[in-house]
């Protein structure tokens, strides 16, 4: 079975964003990555100093055929030095990974079947 890890920033970080509702969103994405045959996880980060640990733990749960990365972290140009931190730490830990990026939450497994 295809394994993707989809890397977002953590919606408890966004002012003004109802958490609860955002979280159904992304676990109901989760459930179709199902739906298509491939084993998907999510890690959630925030730009502060446990990024690198909570990416970095996540990449060695096991061997990730595709890692998406959320336009949320790409979009913001506020989080391009999380971005280069998040590509960077990918390809160090997981270089066998190919990289897909989403537009939104609810486009994740097109873009990890794109590589698949």
């Amino acid at each position: 079975m295809a394994s993707a890890l989809v890397v977002g920033y953590d919606p408890q970080a966004i002012p003004g964003i109802d958490t609860d509702a955002l979280r159904v969103s992304l676990d109901a994405e989760l459930a179709r990555f199902g739906e298509h045959g491939i084993d998907a996880d999510m890690a959630v980060v925030v730009y502060d100093g446990t990024a690198e640990a909570t990416l970095v733990a996540a990449l060695a749960e096991r061997p990730w055929d595709v890692v998406v990365v959320g336009g949320g972290i790409r979009k913001t140009e506020q989080l391009l030095p999380l971005f280069e931190q998040i590509v960077n730490l990918v390809h160090r830990h997981a270089p066998r990974a190919a990289l897909a990026f989403n537009t939104s939450g609810g486009d994740s497994v097109e873009a990890a079947l794109r590589w698949l």
